[in-house]
């Protein structure tokens, strides 16, 4: 079974986010930088599907120098080998411009199970996933908390408004993490020493057949960024009794809140 897991390195969701001086990005000098939790679960049901199948955990990312970081943690936590695609022009790409990045590097790959976070905790997109799945003409199935392999198909379970549906693909197929899916596994001592060994290739667009042309112009930009606006001091109603703090309220609500 050829497993392969599209993932992203993002800030720690602890950290202190501040917008940069340009307006556009975000200060990234003292960020921890760490696996989308989203992702930790797509490498975590990859392991387990290796475990039950037999195969290989091929680990694929977009990203810089550092990113290299987080995809050696996949591989302490146990997949075989990691792919980095670092390349300037990919630094401006949008999500489209992402996927097509990855499929290119999936293209020369044997797969039969892609599995990706639902989305990446920094930029909230949904997309990269199933445009990569559009790209390479395969189903793919979204929100997955439950999945079995066999027979060449895979039947995945999926949670909707007022219960549960159940999905069935023939294989190559990619789905998406849902929490409850699993429990990631931490890296072992000997896990993390094994990482070191084990390959990860650098390659740029030329590397995998495509230039910056071929990503075309993002269809979204960043054109502002900004903290949400401080939160007013709250409000204490004062009053002899029950009655009085109601009446109060209801004012208050009125005339300054102005919602009722």
């Amino acid at each position: 079974m050829e497993i392969i897991v599209l993932l992203k390195q993002v800030p720690a969701t602890e950290s202190m986010i501040q917008v940069a001086d340009d307006g556009l990005s975000i200060k990234t000098g003292d960020l921890k930088w760490v696996i989308s939790p989203y992702d930790e679960f797509a490498v975590e049901e990859a392991l387990r599907i290796r475990e039950a199948h037999g195969g290989k955990v091929t680990i694929v990312s977009v990203g810089a120098d550092k990113a290299t970081e987080a995809i050696r943690t996949a591989l302490a936590m146990g997949a075989d080998e990691g792919i980095l695609v670092n390349d300037p022009a990919a630094a401006g790409c949008d999500g489209l411009g992402i996927a097509k990045i990855l499929t290119a590097v999936i293209k020369a790959l044997p797969h039969d199970v892609i599995i990706a976070g639902q989305r990446a905790v920094d930029d909230d997109n949904f997309l990269v996933g199933s445009a990569v799945a559009e790209y390479l003409g395969i189903p793919s199935v979204a929100l997955v908390n439950k999945q079995e392999i066999a027979d060449g198909k895979i039947k995945c379970r999926r949670t909707i408004e007022g219960g549960t549906v159940t999905l069935e693909a023939s294989l190559p197929a990619l789905f998406t993490t849902q929490r409850g899916l699993n429990e990631p596994r931490y890296a072992s001592l000997p896990g993390i020493m094994k990482a070191k060994k084990k390959p990860l290739a650098t390659k740029s667009l030329a590397d995998i057949g495509l230039d910056a042309a071929a990503l075309g112009e993002p269809k979204v930009k960043v054109v502002a960024m900004q903290p949400p606006p401080q939160r007013q001091a709250g409000k204490i109603i004062e009053g002899e009794s029950a009655q009085e703090k109601a009446v109060e309220l209801v004012r208050l609500l009125s005339e300054e809140a102005k919602v009722i």
